[in-house]
């Protein structure tokens, strides 16, 4: 569903912020991206969504090259940033409906699919009111619920726990699970890393612009907890803001 191949990014002024990175993600998989903050993890999920150029690499999702066809390729992910930026005059309903008619999801399904995520998410009742007047959380929500009602083959995530409810944090575990077993995967990097570990298939370990661990989640901890692991190879390495 994802492959990467030789994938690196360097910024002007030089920095290399990841350096030949080579992952594949099948279809039926969610696989955590962990790593220290500026190991070049969101420069990752920020090209494999579109969102950003590079030159050196290819990236494919569900067989779309992201130079020849990204057009095609972005109509089968969804991509949720860390800090996703909506419009605030909009109200939450609009916001979605927005999504719906460029995603073209008929009228009926996506009445359906607003419903069901906005009342599992206990987001209906704000539908109506501007995006600006919403909490953190809720934007957070909302932006979920974007994504989830594309039904995207692969879904990219940034940090997706951060300002979640356990309510709401458990209601995305049992989607993102779904999704999978739907034929589908995810992509995601996370600090929290009890959570990987209990809902990944794989995990890949970056450092330094370096994938320096990667394969099955049962290969890398290997009867150990992943923040044990984590900590033991990222030893010495820094954690940049």
């Amino acid at each position: 569903m994802l492959s990467i191949e030789h994938f690196s990014k360097t910024y002007p002024g030089g920095k290399r912020a990841v350096d030949d990175l080579n992952l594949v993600v099948h279809a039926g998989e969610i696989c955590g991206f962990i790593g220290h903050n500026g190991a070049g993890k969101t420069t990752t999920l920020r090209a494999v969504a579109g969102v950003m150029s590079y030159t050196e690499g290819t990236i494919r999702v569900d067989g779309k090259d992201l130079h020849t066809d990204p057009v095609g390729a972005k109509k089968v992910m969804a991509f949720l940033p860390d800090n996703p930026d909506l419009y605030d005059y909009m109200k939450g309903i609009d916001y979605l409906n927005f999504i719906a008619d460029l995603y073209d999801i008929p009228g009926d399904d996506r009445t359906r699919r607003i419903a069901r995520y906005g009342d599992d998410f206990q987001l209906t009742e704000a539908l109506g009111s501007p995006i600006g007047s919403y909490s953190h959380g809720m934007k957070q929500k909302l932006a979920l619920i974007s994504a989830l009602i594309r039904k995207p083959k692969l879904l990219i995530l940034d940090e997706p726990f951060v300002g979640l409810d356990p309510q709401a944090s458990h209601l995305l575990k049992g989607y993102l699970a779904q999704l999978c077993a739907q034929g589908g995967a995810v992509f995601f990097s996370t600090h929290v890393l009890e959570v990987a570990q209990k809902l990944c298939h794989k995990v890949a370990i970056i450092q330094e612009g370096k994938l320096i661990r990667y394969g099955t989640m049962e290969e890398v901890v290997a009867g150990e907890s992943l923040e044990d692991v984590f900590l033991r190879q990222t030893a010495g390495g820094a954690d940049h803001a």
